[in-house]
């Protein structure tokens, strides 16, 4: 039995199918107030064994209906969990700097589970909110009329996706004013500046080599999920379509895919794109350095675009 694919302390394929992950530093949800937030692991759906952590800033009651943030951690489709010290952290953060109350849900992966599955997923999310919200006792003060869509590299694609499925399914029980997109991660067959530039580089071998065993076999980097000019929505459809922000970082070699993606939808008459860059930092930089000044600075930046929408 071999490795046919492995991304260095993190994930190994073998040749038999069978997957093997190495997950880094987790942290365990809590009750209990830590640093003014509290934080517990609740079940989206039993049978597909869906999970999610719910963060929710210690606020007085008086403050009013709190917006709602759901969001999609990265990993390529096949690693990451809300469970990670980073995300744990870098959410629990935002839930206190926004004062909003936190979903971060937790997919299942490919290549066991290949895309759409993680876009199911993840929408079932929002009917979970809807259904769950006369009767968790953490969303007494949520406000489904202000429900935000978020997450970082395939997260991000998740957030995407997940949005034109409202609209598609002309969704109606929750209402999705913006969705923030952290280094997205997109493709396509025709390559970047910059992959072609660095096509024998680790970053594009490792892209490639996600897609591969994200994507449906047999399918290429054309397809939908990867490529989102593929995406079928009349004009009508688009306009429809709730705000959007896009956070890229100059040292991010998919910060080519994130402005693409910021001019498509512009293109496409999406009402308001904004594209925010971080200069200086690399991909996923708020994962791995969660207490950061770069990090800090990303908070406030998505907890004013909150606020204004």
């Amino acid at each position: 039995m071999s490795i046919i694919a492995e991304a260095p302390g993190y994930l190994q394929v073998y040749s038999d199918g069978s997957v093997k992950r190495f997950a880094p530093d987790i942290a365990s949800a809590s009750e209990e107030s830590v640093n003014g937030y509290k934080s517990k692991d609740v079940i989206i759906n039993s049978s597909k064994s869906v999970t999610a952590r719910l963060f929710l800033p210690d606020s007085p009651k008086s403050s009013g209906r709190l917006p709602v943030l759901v969001y999609f951690h990265g990993g390529g489709f096949c690693i990451g969990s809300t469970t990670w010290l980073g995300y744990h952290h870098f959410l629990a953060d935002f839930s206190v700097t926004s004062q909003s109350i936190i979903l971060s849900v937790d997919y299942r992966l490919a290549p066991e589970n290949r895309l759409p599955i993680a876009y199911e997923d993840c929408y079932s999310s929002l009917d979970w909110l809807s259904h769950q919200v006369r009767y968790e006792p953490w969303l007494e003060f949520a406000d489904l009329s202000r429900v935000f869509l978020s997450g970082d590299s395939a997260g991000g694609n998740i957030a995407h996706h997940v949005a034109v499925k409202a609209i598609l399914n002309n969704i109606r029980h929750v209402k999705i004013k913006g969705i923030l997109l952290i280094h997205p991660y997109f493709g396509s067959e025709n390559r970047t500046v910059y992959e072609i530039a660095k096509l024998e580089s680790i970053d594009v071998e490792m892209n490639d080599m996600f897609w591969r065993l994200s994507i449906p076999e047999g399918s290429d980097r054309d397809y939908f999920g990867c490529n989102f000019e593929k995406i079928e929505l009349s004009m009508t459809e688009w306009i429809q379509f709730p705000a959007v922000v896009v956070y890229v970082a100059g040292l991010d070699f998919l910060k080519e895919r994130g402005v693409k993606y910021a001019e498509f939808m512009k293109n496409k008459g999406v009402k308001e794109v904004k594209l925010v860059e971080t200069e200086g930092e690399s991909h996923v930089f708020h994962v791995f350095n969660p207490k950061s000044e770069a990090t800090y600075l990303l908070q406030r930046q998505m907890s004013e675009f909150l606020m204004s929408h």
